[in-house]
């Protein structure tokens, strides 16, 4: 399973090839990545599944719960319909124990109208990472990386890093930005994987503990951009709102 994580893309080529090798099935978490290319083809259809979130927050999100999955494996398309729908091809015939996780109309008619609109938040999105990428100087925040072709990531986080994360952000708030930690436990620290706790992954958990992620938004403004990158070249480990 491949997380296209905080919209960009990941590099398919290698993990197609290994699926390949081994006769696995590639699914694709493309809950972040909505519209996202990868050598000219779209996220979701770069294996052989893919699930799509549309939660509000999402690049292009409903006005409530919903998602998607989208496959051109035609077997699996149709009992993925029918496990949305109690396990029900036809009506009152449960053929498998199901589950209910149909779309509401409205939903549906909501996201056909933001589709429309997607290519065109996206590339706002990107447009304000530029600007992230080519103002924030501050040596004590660490940028993302940039893929070579601007379409393979479509931005639904902008994370950055620095040593003392959480001090950053009390500051970012007490200035009136304000951010979010994406994520804050990694997944071998969580209760639920417990079985796990012993182990060390020092590289992830130093993301953790590091990552921060700014405003992002097509409709946020040149001058909502700018405050976020004064705000952020200013600080320093003993940064004060009058800092600005």
């Amino acid at each position: 399973m491949t997380v296209h994580l905080y919209g960009r893309v990941c590099s398919m080529q290698p993990i197609t090839e290994v699926a390949k090798r081994y006769n696995l099935k590639v699914i694709e978490d493309v809950a972040q990545a909505q519209g996202a290319l990868y050598r000219g083809v779209r996220a979701g259809h770069l294996g052989d599944a893919a699930g799509f979130s549309f939660y509000p927050g999402k690049n292009i999100g409903a006005l409530g719960d919903a998602g998607c999955i989208t496959t051109d494996d035609a077997a699996l398309a149709d009992y993925v319909r029918a496990m949305s729908n109690y396990g029900s091809k036809e009506k009152y015939l449960n053929e498998m124990k199901g589950l209910n996780s149909r779309m509401d109309e409205i939903q549906a008619a909501v996201l056909c109208l933001k589709l429309k609109r997607l290519d065109a938040d996206n590339e706002a999105r990107r447009q304000v990472a530029l600007a992230y990428g080519k103002g924030i100087s501050n040596p004590l925040i660490t940028l993302p990386q940039v893929p070579s072709t601007a379409e393979e990531n479509v931005w639904h986080v902008y994370p950055i890093r620095t040593p003392e994360r959480d001090h950053l952000r009390e500051y970012l708030s007490r200035v009136g930005i304000e951010t979010m930690v994406h994520y804050p436990v990694p997944p071998h620290r969580q209760q639920a994987y417990s079985e796990w706790s012993n182990l060390s992954f020092p590289i992830s958990e130093r993301i953790h503990r590091e990552e921060l992620s700014l405003p992002i938004s097509p409709v946020m403004t040149e001058q909502e951009v700018q405050r976020v990158i004064e705000a952020l070249n200013a600080y320093n480990i003993e940064a004060s709102p009058d800092a600005l």
